[in-house]
């Protein structure tokens, strides 16, 4: 099933989850272990993540190939421009297309680690929505039936992006590239959502916008995530986290409860889904999503 057909087959609200390719063999192994425990969840789809320069590219179509082929869940790929020729593009396609996976979350990339400027490749593409264009020409080219294609939205805009007027124009041009629905970066705070949503709405961008939600694990972890996409942390959260200090479970305790509580809101709301960046883990999510079964 292809993203746009999850949003148009009714009212149920649509529950993704999204997962990193591990570096490492155990870390690997960690996550098959734990992939049927997130599979017995029921999302509707998985996302599979992969690092800067494609250096875990391989692992990322591993994994999404295994949740399509073995578990027979729909899953999607994501793919960015960093370190990735048009030629390199069309290969990954193709094995989409040999793999069965019917979904991809396009996205620009974020700079390797020591840089900070986005560099295009050689022969590469230097925006997602110049990507997006790439993999609906790639669809005509092959006469293949279209990929659903998943772009990111940002509630508290990109960190690159002087002002929301420029961020806003540059989601609308990846939508009119052929994006089908937004994901947003992750947000602690409704309002960011709801605001974005409406400044999307004024700019006659129809498409649906899925909040992005990463349950917290530890103070140190989501104080270094935040701080590298611009996101913020309300006070009595930040005030909660800081106070459990180096207490992972405790922190996780804290996450998980502010989770539920953000979920709730936002379903409540009459959001058309939501996407958890569960981070390779079941324990906590499998918490979030029985409490929000009730």
């Amino acid at each position: 099933m292809r993203f746009p057909e999850y949003f148009t087959r009714g009212s149920t609200p649509v529950i993704s989850f999204e997962l990193f390719p591990p570096k490492t063999d155990k870390a690997m192994e960690n996550l098959q272990r734990a992939l049927p425990e997130l599979v017995a969840l029921q999302p509707d789809y998985i996302t599979v993540t992969y690092g800067a320069m494609g250096s875990t590219q391989a692992r990322t179509l591993e994994i999404a190939t295994l949740i399509k082929n073995h578990y027979g869940m729909e899953t999607a790929c994501h793919l960015t421009c960093v370190g990735t020729s048009r030629a390199m593009l069309s290969g990954i396609l193709h094995h989409l297309v040999q793999a069965g996976i019917q979904n991809i979350v396009a996205l620009r990339g974020d700079p390797p680690r020591g840089e900070t400027a986005f560099v295009p490749p050689a022969d590469g593409l230097a925006h997602a929505n110049e990507l997006v264009a790439y993999i609906r020409s790639f669809e005509c080219q092959q006469g293949s039936v279209p990929f659903g294609i998943a772009v990111a939205g940002y509630p508290e805009k990109h960190l690159e992006a002087p002002d929301f007027a420029h961020d806003i124009a540059h989601l609308k041009r990846k939508v009119a590239a052929g994006g089908d629905v937004i994901i947003t970066q992750l947000f602690y705070d409704n309002a960011c959502y709801f605001d974005f949503v409406q400044r999307v709405s004024a700019a006659g961008i129809t498409v649906p916008v899925i909040p992005g939600l990463m349950p917290v694990l530890s103070t140190s972890q989501i104080k270094r995530i935040t701080s590298m996409c611009g996101a913020g942390i309300p006070p009595e959260l930040l005030a909660a986290l800081e106070a459990a200090g180096d207490d992972d479970a405790q922190a996780q305790a804290i996450g998980v409860q502010q989770c539920i509580q953000q979920a709730r809101e936002l379903l409540a709301a009459g959001v058309p889904g939501i996407h958890f960046y569960v981070l390779n883990t079941a324990t906590h999510i499998r918490q979030i999503m029985a409490a929000l079964s009730r």
